[in-house]
């Protein structure tokens, strides 16, 4: 019975090869196994004679088959060269000479037949061209090479100070060289290595980003060592369009590729099938570094996705993001716009949370975003309940660092803790990743990073410590290589995660794209579910229903209490016990009582003279300008925004600020992220 071996040793794979039995059947057996590997040239020759005998009897004397066989022959032979051009030079020609000579012979061979010339040529130059084959097959085995590459990968393993290291098995790909390395033990560690890449690059006379190295996490001393010799990131591949329009937000989103050529990817939502998490995401990157384009790729992907909805913060003014601003749901341009959507987000996730655990979800999947006829997703025993799907969330903070200074380093750290298990992600854009503009508990709750080029300084906070010491070093690029990045992500294979990649360019040219985009977003994407969008108006009123300059439909009941998140619904029950004893006679349907002239028209034109109010004309004119903040949309205040009014009937900021405590105990307003802001809650929630 014959032995199998596993060794990757060449020379040892040599030796197990000439073991076997000396009788007839074992050196039968022997010659034929050593023969199997180089029998395909001469099958490829005895096909082509067949086929040439075959093709000659259509083709003899036919004029038309003379031309299409030589056209084909020259064609052929150069799809050959052509699909050679990623090979070494001599097996790219080497393989252009074998196909013309075959296709030459093949055209004379079924034009003129077979006779002593077309015969000659066969035997000998077939033989030859098999023969040279084989040879070419034999030369890959030398034993001086493989003694010269150890001697040298031992010297250069020396030089770098990691004398005594072995390499045990090396894959080579067309751009990618990857080794497994045994450390010696005792002696030397992973961390040694990692200590050791950069002078492996100048030794391999590479870039400092082509080497990297991934440990062991069950060995201290071993691991595998990957080296890119070739940049394929040099050439500018220009953005085109999504690559799946009409996809769902679990399927992966490609926004450039690796170092190789293969597809950077990444994954918002969960997979429990897969065991990947749900993620939110980090874009970071300096000025001019191409964080802009990066941005564009991932929000592009995402609106071509049917069941997703996004929220948009650009204190830019949409500089980038115009063309896609009439597909998203919800568009801001930052300032106490931007508060409000982050106490929306807040809003919205206790919500989606239950309607998720209602249906029997652990987490956001594809079929939540359908109609719910599944009986083993319904919020009804024992039969489907047919309630409308909810589409993933993207919340999108573009340029956060200005809402951070306005709002503060935790503006989104209990957001981004809770969001991931209600069918949310958070995306937190800015330039500098740095410890005086991001918190680190809210770092934390950040699990993927799309990080391009950075200051040194920042890289700590950009990516994770074990990234930094496979290798990456988003320092290295600075703003000199726009586009080129990391992306540290579940669902991709860790050791990507220190290899460069580049996202696609945008040019003016994708503006147009870009709008298509949009309406395309407009007519076929998701529509935001009526959970969310009753939590988003319980919460922050007209910043939300009049979102984008119109009223949204899903909140335009006649009741105004349906739906909403702080009063709990059921079929049989209505508003009785849900009020204060002293104001259960009053009709909430019935019209508030005038306000006095003169303090209504204080309110609504501002005084002449400085009035002289009672404390509860005071008081009533206080609840006005709350009013009034909350009927333009602008759902987040602090003392500061009411002081002038306040002055004009002769109150000062400690009068404020005691009114500001009166409103958050009667529940009209709640504290927000930032110390000293409140969030106005909706006149309707407050029943």
């Amino acid at each position: 019975m014959a032995k199998h071996h596993n060794s990757t040793d060449p020379e040892a794979q040599y030796r197990e090869s000439l073991e076997g039995a000396s009788n007839g059947t074992g050196v039968l057996a022997w010659v034929a196994h050593r023969a199997k590997p180089h029998t395909p040239p001469w099958l490829m020759t005895g096909a082509a004679g067949i086929g040439g005998s075959l093709a000659w009897v259509p083709a003899h004397g036919s004029a038309g088959y003379a031309v299409g066989l030589t056209l084909g022959s020259v064609g052929l032979t150069a799809a050959t060269w052509w699909a050679g051009k990623s090979t070494t030079p001599q097996r790219r020609l080497h393989s252009a000479v074998t196909v013309a000579a075959g296709s030459a012979w093949f055209t004379g061979v079924a034009l003129a037949g077979w006779n002593s010339l077309t015969f000659g040529a066969f035997w000998i130059g077939g033989a030859v061209l098999s023969l040279s084959w084989n040879v070419r097959q034999v030369m890959r085995r030398n034993p001086d090479a493989v003694q010269a590459a150890t001697d040298a990968d031992g010297s250069l393993l020396e030089k770098v100070k990691l004398a005594g290291a072995k390499i045990r098995r090396t894959e080579v790909e067309p751009n990618r060289v990857t080794a497994d390395l045994v450390l010696p033990a005792g002696e030397l560690t992973n961390d040694d290595v990692t200590k050791a890449l950069g002078n492996l690059a100048s030794g391999l006379d590479v870039a400092t980003t082509a080497v990297r190295y991934l440990p062991d996490p069950d060995s201290a001393r071993r691991g595998t060592l990957t080296v890119v010799p070739k940049d394929m990131l040099a050439d500018v591949v220009e953005w085109e369009m999504p690559t799946n329009v009409g996809g769902s937000i679990a399927d992966p989103l490609v926004i450039g590729r690796y170092d190789d050529g293969s597809p950077l990817m990444l994954w918002l939502p969960g997979d429990p099938q897969a065991g990947r998490n749900a993620t939110h995401l980090l874009i970071c990157g300096m000025s001019g570094s191409g964080k802009g384009d990066g941005a564009l790729n991932v929000l592009t992907e995402i609106m071509g996705r049917r069941d997703v909805i996004v929220w948009l913060s650009d204190p830019k003014a949409f500089q980038d993001f115009g063309p896609l601003r009439p597909g998203l749901d919800w568009a801001v341009e930052g300032g106490a716009a931007t508060e409000a959507m982050v106490s929306a987000v807040q809003g919205v996730i206790p919500a989606r949370t239950r309607w998720l655990g209602a249906h029997g979800y652990r987490q956001w999947t594809p079929q939540a975003a359908e109609p719910q006829t599944d009986p083993a997703h319904s919020c009804r025993k024992g039969r489907a309940c047919g309630c409308e799907g909810m589409p993933f969330l993207v919340a999108w903070f573009e340029e956060a660092a200005n809402t951070l200074r306005f709002m503060g380093e935790d503006a989104f750290t209990g957001a981004a803790q809770e969001a991931r298990s209600a069918g949310m992600a958070l995306v937190i854009s800015l330039q500098r990743p740095s410890h005086d503009q991001l918190s680190t508990s809210t770092r934390a709750s950040l699990p993927s990073v799309l990080t391009f080029g950075l200051d040194p300084r920042d890289e700590g906070m950009a990516l994770p410590g074990p990234v930094l010491d496979a290798g990456a070093h988003p320092g290295a690029w600075s703003n000199r290589r726009p586009g080129y990045c990391y992306l540290v992500t579940p669902g991709v294979d860790e050791q990507r995660h220190s290899a460069p990649g580049r996202t696609w360019r945008f040019t003016g040219r994708a503006a147009r794209v870009m709008e298509q985009l949009a309406a395309w977003a407009q007519r076929n994407g998701a529509k935001v579910d009526p959970i969310t969008a009753k939590a988003a108006a319980a919460t922050v009123g007209n910043a939300y229903t009049q979102r984008n300059g119109q009223k949204d439909n899903a909140d335009a009941s006649d009741d105004p209490y349906e739906g909403s998140v702080y009063v709990e619904q059921d079929q049989d029950d209505d508003m009785a016990g849900r009020v204060d004893p002293e104001d259960t006679g009053l009709d909430p349907q019935a019209e508030l009582p005038p306000v006095p002239d003169s303090l209504a028209s204080f309110v609504l034109a501002g005084p002449s003279s400085v009035p002289d109010f009672t404390p509860e004309e005071a008081r009533a004119a206080m609840d006005a300008i709350v009013a009034g903040f909350e009927q333009a949309g602008v759902m987040v205040i602090g003392p500061k925004d009411v002081m002038e009014q306040a002055e004009q009937f002769g109150r000062s900021r400690p009068w404020v600020s005691g009114e500001f405590r009166r409103l958050v105990e009667d529940g009209r307003l709640v504290p927000a992220a930032q110390k000293g802001r409140y969030r106005i809650v909706p006149a309707p929630a407050l029943v």
